[in-house]
């Protein structure tokens, strides 16, 4: 059998589907699976599309299982620092001999259907990946599956499955090569998850979205459900209890009362800022349609399943040691994301100006994002701003052209080959404005999963 090692290796030689001149067709993903005999259909799955948040709600949703007794799968992507980060049965990660058998299974499958011409080409990355999801899932028994879509719906690999839930979380500008240049187009491709009389769980929000959305659910029959009822009605420092340059990560949490299942409970998240208050709100409410299906969930587990997630690498403050300040690291990635990033910022730091605490960010991202507008968003509230390149990533922005953008902005700036020596770049930087400073992290879940392992 495969080592674990060149299980990991082999796939990413596969390569980035958005480096791929392939495209996407969910009858490869058909035939594969049908070919492992069709293991997504082992278990009852949910799935949850959206530009931002939807790692946070399926994490959410997943934890409630779990805390309700549930043997629950959830797939995510992108990971954070190892690959099997993307596949969890009852909270953990598969594990290195499991992910080694999944790939042996799936790619000897898919290499005899190449050769009797039954697939044109190997299955790509993200396709092979989710096959081994499904496949680890069936063996393993769990009794329902969330899964993240990767990109889109309509044709990501994911849509395979029927699922009994539907979330679309908040919908932006991502990814327009492949989903089109206009939020009601992206829109129209995140609805081809939803399904003719299956629950379509969602959140009002940007017009040209609702409106799509609106259509799509009222053209398959499906059942919309608002979870607009579940967002809390509270001031903004009722959940934002934190404040303060310098504290420990488990001291940071949303906290707000709601009325669940019919009974009120304290909703407990680590996950902080304004956005994620819609993030919960989805996964509390697909929770609500998972119970009225006759999955054992009380209001007394969804607190506790809320309270258990964890969800690295949003808004994970670290707090401040003798060598270095407090750190913040956050995986936005697109405008979206660098708006919650800033009004995150702004919360936990208080409503004072900017430059109070200094900050200094450390920032890379992938080139086919929208960095201008990244940029405008969060670099000019800096004191100072460090640009780097991840490592070993083709799709990574040189850390050049960010210098040059930096300079028509007027933001004063450093420029580092590497993470690493940009982290200690951003840490001195830091250190020499003040004991109060803080270190933002931010740009790629890419650039955050080199920073948190060498963080001192």
């Amino acid at each position: 059998m495969i080592s674990y090692q060149s299980a990991v290796e082999s796939l990413y030689a596969l390569g980035h589907e958005l480096h791929s001149p392939r495209k996407f067709d969910l009858a490869h993903m058909r035939a594969l699976c049908q070919a492992l005999g069709n293991p997504q259909r082992n278990f009852p799955s949910v799935l949850i599309a959206g530009t931002n948040g939807k790692g946070s709600a399926a994490a959410t949703l997943a934890s409630i299982l779990q805390a309700s007794s549930h043997r629950a799968g959830l797939y995510t992507s992108p990971h954070l620092l190892r690959i099997n980060e993307r596949i969890c049965c009852c909270g953990q990660p598969i594990s290195d001999a499991a992910f080694a058998a999944a790939y042996d299974r799936v790619t000897a499958v898919a290499s005899a259907l190449v050769a009797s011409a039954g697939l044109p080409h190997r299955p790509s990355f993200f396709e092979t990946m989710t096959a081994i999801a499904f496949d680890f899932f069936a063996s393993s028994g769990v009794e329902i599956a969330i899964l993240e879509v990767g990109m889109g719906g309509r044709l990501d690999a994911t849509n395979i499955v029927e699922p009994i839930l539907s979330v679309i979380t908040d919908i932006d500008l991502d990814h327009q090569k492949f989903l089109g240049d206009t939020i009601a187009a992206i829109a129209g491709e995140k609805a081809g998850i939803l399904r003719p009389g299956v629950a379509a769980v969602t959140l009002p929000q940007h017009p040209e979205a609702n409106q799509v959305l609106g259509q799509r659910i009222a053209a398959l029959g499906a059942r919309p459900v608002n979870a607009a009822r579940n967002l809390p009605t509270m001031s903004p420092h009722a959940f934002s209890p934190v404040h303060g340059s310098a504290v420990p990560a488990s001291a940071l949490e949303t906290r707000f009362p709601l009325r669940v299942l019919g009974q009120e409970v304290e909703i407990v998240s680590s996950l902080v800022g304004r956005h994620q208050l819609r993030n919960l709100a989805l996964a509390i409410t697909a929770a609500e349609e998972l119970a009225a299906q006759g999955f054992r969930i009380t209001p007394q587990s969804v607190a506790r399943g809320t309270r258990q997630t964890f969800w690295p690498g949003r808004f994970q403050r670290f707090a401040a040691t003798p060598h270095r300040p407090e750190v913040v690291i956050d995986v936005a990635h697109n405008p979206a994301g660098a708006w919650a990033l800033r009004s995150a910022l702004s919360e936990q730091f208080g409503d004072r100006p900017w430059g109070e605490p200094p900050m200094v960010l450390l920032f890379a991202a992938m080139a086919d994002k929208a960095i201008d507008e990244m940029a405008q968003i969060l670099w000019p509230q800096m004191a100072h701003v460090v640009l780097t390149c991840v490592a070993a990533n083709p799709r990574a922005a040189a850390a050049a052209d960010l210098a040059r953008l930096a300079q028509s902005l007027g933001v004063e700036h450093s420029v580092s080959a590497t993470v690493p020596q940009g982290l200690e770049i951003a840490i001195a930087e830091a250190s020499n404005l003040g004991p109060q400073s803080v270190v933002v992290i931010a740009g790629s879940i890419y650039l955050a999963g080199e920073a948190v392992p060498i963080l001192p």
